[in-house]
């Protein structure tokens, strides 16, 4: 206890040595009695000292299996490539190997003399024990318990390929960098492959010699993905703890949309709510008329505007290219947007809040092109305020129990989490700030819930039932545009908004458990109170 506490006063000196102004207002706040808001500011300040993972580690959750005969029953190949290591490394491969043999895995050398080829260590896998299949690289070195962690998860019916957390090995032998890993997250896998190194797969000597020469690890996993894998993650196991502790990983890396013709883009019907605030209004139309889409029918609901110079601009909008819609009952974003979708002739909708600067002409063709797929609902793009930091990279349940933008205030070229912010992926959520779905899967989930969520989390809601559905909300960084939101959110409201906000997380508590459950694409080892994914720490 009292090194943890050493520990622990060690990183607060590092946060506040990185971000004074940051760590005295958490504390201000800590004072005022804002525990959660408190938190928020300093989960991830306390992340940023290298010291953090060495105190997680000493409270590290224990594996809830035990290396033991029963465990011997699975039967496991380890893939070990040692093609192109010298005869220094040589004493990174004995601590693979020993870690192998205490797990009771057989191991293969791949590029050695008696196996050069995976093709080759095909022909050595006894295949009547029905093998599992475990690509590593020399060094790496695994966690006791792992052959009954693998053991146990891939008894479940149908698995294809099972894989865990893991973590780096430095220069000084320690542990570091860890890596929680989503759930199965199939979109994610496109650009970022968190699997390899750390996964047994179910192959076959087929499977092997098709996957045989350079690069067969990453051919091998993907092979096995590509067969077995689906958005809703039948045919593959996470297990959320780190079995891994590895010498490198593969580098994320954004794949190229392919080129979309115009004459396969739908009618998309663009939704701008408004009341006053010309000047938002006006560079946000002024953005879509830039927008390079060949069929589009923009929609403004005007919410009881009482500035003449609004008036005057929204009476002066050309009718064939704009559609005025009158609402001036109370604010509700949810009836706002379900009464323009009626009057929709688009087959694809765009909400589009009026204080959003589109800056790039291509974001509507990349986000339909997405919302075309069968297998998404929701589209969300990458959202950054004016100074240039991140506004929205999708959204997380289960922060501070309820939801949040996840990496707010990054900058796109910060590393972040294992760059996640860059990386297109599903995710459980994205905002309404900038949403595009088709019409019909809008529709087959009754739209925007206008009485339960009028101001407040009514894009989460809407996102959690077309997931529901099967529908999964897709998270694009590659349509990118700007979002005038305030920086300083979180404000205290009057009385009667205070209310209302608090009866609206009440009822996404209650609908959609988000104050128990963890966001399947995030981890329970992640900090709760952060909308950086940063290690959980106990901090009062």
């Amino acid at each position: 206890m009292f090194k943890d506490a050493v520990l622990m006063i060690r990183i607060h000196l590092h946060a506040f040595r990185y971000a004074p102004r940051s760590y005295l207002t958490a504390l201000w706040w800590r004072l005022l009695g804002k525990k959660v808001r408190s938190r928020a500011r300093l989960a991830p300040l306390l992340s940023q000292s290298p010291l953090t993972y060495r105190l997680w580690l000493r409270s590290e959750p224990p594996l809830p299996y035990t290396s033991s005969a029963h465990s011997r029953d699975l039967s496991i190949v380890a893939l070990i490539d040692v093609s192109g290591h010298v005869l220094a490394e040589e004493p990174r491969l004995r601590e693979t190997l020993i870690s192998l043999e205490a797990e009771g895995i057989v191991a293969l050398q791949v590029g050695s003399s008696q196996t050069p080829t995976l093709a080759d260590a095909a022909q050595a896998i006894d295949w009547n024990k029905t093998p599992w299949t475990m690509p590593l690289q020399v060094g790496d070195v695994l966690a006791p318990g792992t052959a009954a962690a693998y053991r146990d998860a891939s008894l479940q019916c149908d698995i294809k390929l099972v894989y865990a957390d893991d973590d780096l090995i430095d220069t000084h032998g320690q542990r570091a960098n860890v890596h929680f890993k989503p759930s199965w997250n199939a979109e994610l896998f496109r650009h970022f492959d968190y699997l390899t190194g750390a996964c047994i797969v179910q192959a076959s000597p087929e499977d092997l010699i098709a996957a045989s020469g350079d690069g067969w690890a990453t051919r091998l996993v993907a092979n096995a993905v590509a067969h077995g894998a689906t958005v809703d993650h039948r045919r593959l196991e996470h297990i959320p703890h780190v079995l891994h502790h590895r010498r490198e990983r593969p580098l994320p890396c954004i794949q190229a949309l392919s080129g979309i013709e115009d004459v396969d883009l739908p009618l998309v019907s663009v939704i701008v709510p408004t009341r006053n605030g010309l000047d938002l209004l006006r560079t946000c139309l002024n953005g879509v008329a830039l927008t390079n889409y060949p069929r589009l029918e923009v929609i403004v609901v005007d919410n009881g505007s009482d500035d003449p110079a609004t008036l005057a601009y929204l009476d002066a909008l050309d009718p064939t290219q704009y559609q005025v819609l009158r609402d001036p009952r109370p604010f509700n974003f949810s009836a706002l947007n379900n009464l323009a979708v009626k009057e929709a002739k688009g087959t694809v909708i765009c909400l589009l809040n009026n204080d959003i600067e589109i800056i790039a002409p291509d974001w509507l063709k990349i986000m339909v092109r997405q919302a075309l797929r069968s297998d998404v609902g929701a589209v969300g793009a990458q959202l950054f305020y004016p100074d240039g930091r991140i506004q929205h990279a999708g959204v997380v349940t289960g922060i501070c129990e309820a939801a949040a933008h996840a990496h707010r205030l990054l900058r796109s070229e910060d590393d972040g989490y294992f760059r996640r912010h860059a990386l297109p992926q599903f995710v459980s959520a994205v905002t309404a700030a900038v949403l595009v779905v088709q019409r019909e899967r809008f529709e087959a989930v009754g739209g925007l819930d206008e009485e339960n969520f009028a101001v407040a989390f009514n894009d989460v809601d809407l996102c959690l039932r077309l997931n529901a559905r099967g529908w999964q909300s897709l998270y694009e960084p590659r349509a990118q545009l700007i979002h005038h939101e305030s920086v300083s959110r979180g404000l205290d409201r009057d009385p009667i908004g205070a209310a209302r906000l608090a009866s609206e997380l009440a009822m996404l508590k209650a609908l959609w458990r988000t104050d128990k459950t963890v966001d399947p694409y995030h981890h329970p080892q992640l900090n709760k109170f952060s909308e950086h994914f940063v290690v959980k720490l106990q901090v009062p």
